[in-house]
């Protein structure tokens, strides 16, 4: 059953976990291994930024389109992950048109530039919405983030006085980076750690070839990484540094445009306690969909496809 600080304006079917699931790693886990990928025709873009780098988008143009939905994945996600593929399908079957946004390092090939990208790098939101704007001219713009792109994806809204998106939806948003970046380190947590290395070392190890110079990584852990690494290639001290500027706790307060925050109670990797309460509790744009059960992107419910109906159809009612 669903807690709520404010009732979303179209609550759909509280979300129930199929009797199977009832374990937050098992919700995390067989949703990221296991799902099913609705096959979905999509058009592969590179776009500019406007420091001479790229970034690659899956686009799928809807005729007669109501609305575009942009889709930010996860931490070593991509625009070909399920819940990106799946929610651009159920944008498919109400009639909006979407976009998978990949990070830079996170598309078919490598960037350009010396940077990758981290959980606070909204220039290239502002960059994809602006393009969105080009593209759908007229069309209602709706911005959808999954962990580390919900967080980018609040912070883009609260740090902006027009983010140029009509509603927003965060899942599994990290508020408070630090903390999720440690608590990685506890128990069963470290297997996702250890995943989420070894993909970034490989990318830093590819990205070497051309770039000799980058620092070489000598720690164990992502808060190592991001202090030796992340940081300090794109302007932060260290990781403390990064983190403090870069969660979204802090930009929630400031957000202007309607958004809905969804997010399991347990939660093993980004816990909702992390997140500053009384600060969403205070803004009445901010609506809330917190279950008791759903894991980290889980969400493995009774009614299949619980999550992105969820969300579209809360991003299309007035």
């Amino acid at each position: 059953m669903a807690t709520l600080l404010r009732t979303p304006s179209a609550l759909q079917t509280p979300f129930n976990p199929v009797w199977w699931a009832g374990n937050p790693h098992v919700q995390t886990i067989w949703a990221s291994k296991f799902s099913t990928i609705h096959p979905l025709d999509r058009q592969h873009l590179l776009i500019p930024t406007p420091d001479d780098d790229l970034l690659e988008l899956d686009v799928h143009h809807m005729p007669n389109t109501k609305g575009v939905a942009i889709i930010f994945h996860g931490l070593e996600g991509s625009a070909n992950r399920h819940y990106v593929v799946n929610l651009m399908a159920e944008c498919v079957r109400m009639g909006y048109s979407s976009v998978g946004v990949n990070f830079r390092t996170c598309g078919n090939e490598l960037n350009r530039t010396r940077t990758f990208y981290h959980s606070g790098a909204t220039y290239d939101y502002e960059t994809v919405v602006q393009w969105a704007k080009q593209q759908f001219p007229d069309q209602p713009l709706f911005g959808i983030g999954f962990s580390l792109g919900g967080n980018a994806l609040l912070k883009y809204l609260g740090e902006r006085e027009d983010p140029g998106l009509d509603k927003a939806v965060a899942i599994s948003a990290p508020f408070d980076l630090e903390r999720g970046s440690l608590n990685l380190q506890k128990g069963v947590n470290q297997l996702y750690e250890r995943h989420f290395l070894s993909s970034l070392v490989a990318k830093l190890n590819l990205k070497r070839k051309t770039y000799p110079d980058l620092p070489l990584f000598t720690g164990t852990t992502l808060y190592e990484f991001d202090d030796q690494i992340t940081g300090p290639l794109h302007g932060f001290r260290d990781a403390h540094h990064y983190y403090s500027t870069c969660s979204s706790g802090q930009f929630l307060g400031s957000i202007d445009t309607p958004t809905l925050l969804i997010h399991s109670r347990e939660d093993p990797l980004t816990p909702l306690e992390y997140a500053p309460h009384r600060v969403i509790e205070q803004n009445v744009m901010l609506e809330t969909l917190f279950t008791k059960k759903g894991g980290h992107v889980g969400f493995i419910g009774k009614q299949k496809n619980w999550l992105n109906r969820t969300i579209v159809n809360w991003l299309i009612s007035s």
